[in-house]
C-alpha cells in the first residue's frame, strides 16, 4: 500500500526541524588520564603480589596467616578492579 503524501511530508519536516534543535556533543579525546593507568595497573601487580606471596610465604607472616581464607579474596579482588579499570581505558 503506497503511503499517503501527508504523511511524507510530515516525516520531512520533522527530521529537517529535529535537525536544526541538535546541539553539538564535544567527546573528551584526551584520553585516560595517567593516574588511572597507573592505578589500574598497580592494583593488579599488587593483587597478583598478594597471591603469590600468600602462597610462599603466607603461613610465616602473622597478619595473613590470621587471615586465612581472605587472603584468597583480598588478592582476587585486587586483580578484579584493576581488570574491571581496563573497560575504562581509553
Amino acid at each position: 500500500m503506497p503511503k499517503s503524501k501527508v504523511n511524507s511530508a510530515e516525516e520531512n519536516y520533522s527530521s529537517s526541524s529535529s535537525a536544526d534543535r541538535r546541539t553539538p556533543v564535544k567527546l573528551n579525546s584526551s584520553g585516560t588520564p595517567r593516574w588511572y593507568i597507573v592505578l589500574m595497573l598497580a592494583l593488579m601487580l599488587l593483587g597478583l603480589a598478594w597471591l603469590v606471596v600468600n602462597y610462599i610465604a603466607g603461613p610465616e607472616i602473622p597478619f595473613m596467616r590470621d587471615l586465612n581464607a581472605w587472603n584468597y579474596l583480598i588478592g582476587f579482588a585486587l586483580l578484579i578492579v584493576g581488570l574491571l579499570m581496563t573497560m575504562g581505558w581509553k
